[in-house]
């Protein structure tokens, strides 16, 4: 069949059966073989197996912490913290699947490997704070902002709907997307590259020196378990250097991105107030704090609210603001335009301090008297990795 060539900065839908339809078969497949394969093993050593080995007979990470739900009794025993051995790791629940960013920052969040389970969540964003909620996670790692495309704004409506969920820390990462191919392959082999369309954006340049076929896949991750697994070796996938350990992949040109100044800032959550136990990584005390806000004004009282904490000496460092679920349109008689839609909002503001700092804790309960609705996301101290 033949195939389009690109404009720039464009993808294509292959004639005949895309990338993401050969994964999708591939998947299968393998599920359906795996699955025979343990019919004919009706022997265990155990009734139950534990979730990582049926995740990987078949192929489902999300069978992890779904089976963990099932066989364990939530907090049946305490995290390990600083220091220990005795009690059980730290359950890490981080976003996405094996390989992924998320993977790599999760990985950087909790470097004493030896304390600490890490296992990915899916495509299902919300998995992550159910994993929380549930107790099968103790931590979790969700990205928030990148520096190009901007917030996550999934996960900061997620922050609003889990009124338990905390957060104990933040991780700015720089992105390294890598070229990688399978073992042997090279750039004289390639014909195809495949990505997330946020990647693709990221490297648009740098492919279209390369001269490639270009298509879209929802998650890199798995497109880089396909070309490993497969030896697909006219095809590129733009990753992790994560997913290039991973599944075995070899890195033909790292740092593939157009911009350097390409970074992800990551949240690390639990469902408490701290992080008493399983620090994250080095990052001093609590020096910001999120504070989550709905005005009766919306938009027009957002000046008054932001001087409660510059009056204070606070500084505000960032403002988001998401749709009010509870109540997203407002009705306003206005002199001379009767009445008026106004679409209201919830305001996330990050300031410098802890929410214990007495000034900080002046200028939120000064905004408790006028606002309809606050909440303290979370204290956290904040580290930026200096490499990817």
């Amino acid at each position: 069949m033949a195939i389009a060539i690109l404009p720039h900065g464009s993808s294509i839908s292959v004639a005949g059966p895309s990338f993401g339809r050969y994964i999708r078969r591939s998947t299968m497949a393998n599920l359906k073989q795996q699955r025979r394969g343990t019919e004919a093993e009706r022997t265990f050593s155990s009734p139950i197996l534990t979730a990582e080995v049926l995740a990987s007979r078949l192929g489902l990470e999300m069978a992890v912490a779904g089976l963990e739900r099932i066989f364990h009794q939530p907090g049946d025993d305490p995290p390990a913290s600083a220091g220990t051995s005795s009690r059980r790791p730290i359950r890490v629940a981080y976003q996405g699947v094996l390989g992924s960013y998320c993977h790599e920052a999760a990985a950087v969040s909790f470097p004493s490997a030896a304390a600490v389970e890490a296992f990915p969540c899916g495509a299902r964003m919300d998995a992550a704070f159910s994993a929380l909620e549930d107790g099968s996670a103790d931590r979790a790692v969700v990205p928030a902002e990148n520096s190009l495309d901007g917030p996550i704004v999934r996960n900061l409506d997620l922050l609003l709907r889990y009124p338990a969920v905390r957060i104990c820390g933040e991780l700015v990462v720089p992105v390294n997307h890598c070229l990688l191919a399978a073992p042997g392959a090279d750039l004289a082999d390639l014909r195809r590259v495949v990505s997330h369309p946020q990647a693709l954006r990221h490297c648009d340049r740098r492919i279209e020196s390369l001269d490639l076929y270009v298509e879209e896949v929802a998650d890199a991750a798995e497109a880089a378990r396909a070309v490993a697994e497969d030896g697909i070796r006219d095809t590129a996938v733009i990753g992790s250097r994560m997913a290039a350990k991973e599944f075995g992949l070899r890195v033909l040109e790292p740092n593939f991105q157009d911009d350097a100044g390409n970074y992800t800032r990551f949240l690390q959550l639990s469902m408490s107030a701290g992080t008493a136990s399983g620090n994250v990584v080095p990052g001093g005390g609590a020096r910001k704090t999120t504070v989550a806000f709905s005005l009766e004004k919306g938009v027009s009282d957002l000046c008054r609210a932001m001087s409660f904490f510059e009056n204070r000496g606070v500084p505000v460092t960032r403002v988001d603001h998401r749709p009010n679920r509870a109540n997203p349109v407002r009705f306003e008689n206005r002199t001379g335009l009767g009445s008026v839609v106004q679409m209201d909002y919830v305001f996330l503001v990050d300031v410098e301090g802890s929410e214990s700092d007495r000034a900080v804790a002046a200028a939120v309960a000064r905004l408790e008297e006028t606002a309809v609705f606050v909440r303290v996301l979370g204290s956290y101290g904040s580290t930026c990795c200096s490499s990817g």
